[in-house]
């Protein structure tokens, strides 16, 4: 069993419980009447059967948080043919080390999870960065929990340390350390900055 811990914009704190977890992205929430609103049954199949609000989201596993997940706006549809969440204004994740620093991060400005297939749909300036720190740049980015991989047919940019590497199609392990790019466009040096280069201002 894994606790998640759930904060709202207003400080207020709610436990629900979830089972059955079989990644770190599959579990389902219950709070009460002020963060979690539910429609009739009757309607849930065209209206969303619970929505929440400026979730933060802390979820343990034996007793250590792990993973953290941040959204402004959830709606859950579980009364139709295919069962999904909904995040029209993206989401944040990352998973933690035993240490609360961060392993991998993930944002977007769109996302779907079809719960019964376990496939998240990420849309709009996808971002993630890896342990290594090489960060991942497209418009369109799948997860498929079930094969434990990600992959796009979208334009992909990855910045590393002294590099940049871009092309189309790409394909990874969920943690992003194992990956290829299907039809590769190019790699660009990044320059190193002089050391008399003068600074930006900060706004």
């Amino acid at each position: 069993m894994q606790e998640i811990v759930i904060h709202n914009h207003k400080g207020m704190v709610v436990k629900a419980f979830a089972l059955a977890i079989v990644s770190f992205f599959s579990f389902f929430v219950s709070c009460d009447n002020d963060k979690l609103e539910t429609t009739d049954a009757i309607e849930r199949d065209s209206v969303a059967g619970q929505y929440a609000k400026d979730v933060y989201t802390l979820i343990s596993d034996s007793g250590i948080v792990k993973y953290r997940m941040e959204t402004k706006e959830w709606y859950i549809f579980d009364r139709v043919d295919t069962p999904y969440w909904y995040f029209p204004q993206g989401l944040f994740f990352e998973t933690l080390n035993d240490t609360m620093g961060t392993d991998a991060s993930i944002t977007s400005k769109y996302a779907k999870y079809y719960t019964d297939l376990e496939l998240w749909d990420l849309r709009d300036s996808v971002k993630s960065k890896n342990i290594k720190g090489e960060y991942f740049e497209t418009d369109q980015l799948f997860w498929n929990q079930k094969e434990k991989r990600v992959y796009s047919k979208e334009k992909i940019k990855i910045t590393q340390d002294k590099r940049i590497i871009t092309g189309r199609g790409f394909e990874s392990n969920q943690s992003f350390t194992n990956y290829t790019i299907k039809k590769p466009e190019g790699i660009f040096p990044i320059e190193e900055k002089k050391n008399d280069e003068p600074q930006k201002e900060k706004e």
